[in-house]
């Protein structure tokens, strides 16, 4: 029996990316929010992310593991923050929630960082994610629709870049060539002497 493990990326790529274009088609102003993106928050954004988390720790993946689970428990406590208000909970006022978007941004933009070191596929994905986050945070402080329909598009754009990236992966595995570009993953720099005589 074989022990290869399968790349869990692209199933977790999918998952963010098409709960992030359905919840921005909301947020541009085109559909009201409903159960089926609280669903897809829950289920294939939310749960589906996480076990993707544990798969990428399974391979030893340290950044998969934190981006995966971290982005999947985002959707449900998401979904919860709209949710428990119906039933009975207090909601959180909009500059609070300026602020739970903001520490996303800020967690968002230090996984960036550490993209930078992957194929420009995923540096896109991680770096208009961080601006979506910044645009979502400014608009809950400020209150300007013109700025939620703005983060609606460009989240949208951030959604199809990580459907296009796990799509990529999938077919670019398959065929055993590249079918679609994702860019090439930089070389890790050398340790220098000094980093290693520590």
């Amino acid at each position: 029996m074989s022990t290869k493990l399968a790349n869990p990326a692209p199933l977790g790529l999918l998952g963010f990316g098409m709960t992030t274009v359905l919840l921005n088609i909301h947020n541009a102003g085109f559909f009201p929010l409903d159960s089926m993106i609280l669903a897809m928050g829950i289920f294939y954004g939310g749960l589906g992310q996480i076990l993707v988390g544990m798969m990428c720790f399974k391979r030893g993946d340290t950044f998969g593991t934190t981006a995966f689970t971290s982005y999947g428990l985002f959707w449900l406590t998401l979904v919860g923050l709209i949710v428990m208000p119906k039933m009975g909970l207090a909601a959180s006022p909009a500059a609070f929630m300026g602020w739970y978007l903001a520490l996303w941004g800020l967690f968002t933009g230090f996984m960036f960082i550490g993209s930078l070191c992957y194929p420009l596929a995923k540096q896109v994905v991680f770096g208009s994610l961080t601006i979506l986050f910044a645009l979502l945070s400014i608009q809950h402080f400020t209150g300007s629709e013109l700025l939620g329909r703005i983060a609606g598009f460009e989240g949208i754009f951030c959604g199809l870049s990580a459907i296009y990236f796990g799509v990529a992966q999938v077919l670019n595995a398959e065929y055993g060539r590249e079918i679609l570009p994702i860019g090439s993953k930089k070389a890790a720099p050398a340790a220098s002497t000094a980093a290693v005589a520590a």
